[in-house]
């Protein structure tokens, strides 16, 4: 039986986008075939739906103790799709086992701009120490330290951009951090236009910060 085809595999800047998504929130069942994807935002699982063109409904979802449907999922089956997913290095249970990933130079600050949606933060702040020192930072989570790892290297090898490899106290997740100069060239290389999809309020939250510091994303 031929396998049926739901997702048109093209690298293109929506594409690699939500292959970031995935790497952060998705998850690849054992069974070979299906892809589940669940956020808190339904912003970003309606995008995951739009950019791959499917025709499966958005569901709502508990986790935890809770009974609170406060996550927005959306689960497909494609053979193919999952496959080509496997190649370029993932798979189930991925949390603390992923690693480099094969995603195209080209592309690569669109797959971590969906990777920074997914799994990352922004924050800002006044520092005291410094009269009128405004300072914001970007951090990219994840539970894998060789993906982590992966991330900075590629990162730094495409842009020069170096950042620090810190680990939660209170947690298993390492996370790759960027200060105020490093993130300003980030921002400019994930936000290089202002057609590209993102989740709006993270967007939001950056353009706030910048503005006090009178700069823009683009």
């Amino acid at each position: 039986m031929k396998a049926l085809r739901k997702v048109k595999i093209s690298w293109s800047p929506n594409f690699a986008y939500v292959i970031g998504l995935i790497t952060t929130d998705g998850n690849l069942s054992p069974d070979g075939r299906h892809i589940n994807f669940t956020s808190k935002d339904e912003e970003l699982v309606r995008l995951v739906v739009d950019s791959l063109s499917l025709t499966n409904k958005i569901g709502r979802k508990a986790r935890g103790y809770s009974d609170d449907k406060n996550y927005y999922v959306v689960q497909f089956g494609d053979v193919i799709f999952y496959k080509f997913l496997t190649k370029i290095g993932l798979s189930p249970n991925k949390s603390k086992t992923l690693s480099s990933l094969k995603i195209p130079k080209k592309y690569f600050f669109d797959f971590l701009r969906g990777h920074f949606d997914g799994d990352g933060t922004f924050y800002s702040y006044w520092d005291p120490r410094w009269k009128s020192s405004f300072m914001f930072y970007i951090e990219l989570d994840s539970a894998s330290y060789n993906h982590v790892v992966w991330l900075q290297k590629r990162i730094t090898s495409l842009s020069g951009i170096v950042g620090r490899i810190t680990k939660s106290k209170n947690t298993s997740i390492y996370r790759i951090k960027y200060a105020k100069a490093e993130s300003l060239n980030l921002l400019a290389k994930m936000y290089y236009n202002r057609q590209v999809i993102c989740l709006s309020r993270k967007r939001l939250k950056v353009e706030k910060a910048l503005a006090v510091v009178d700069k823009k994303l683009l």
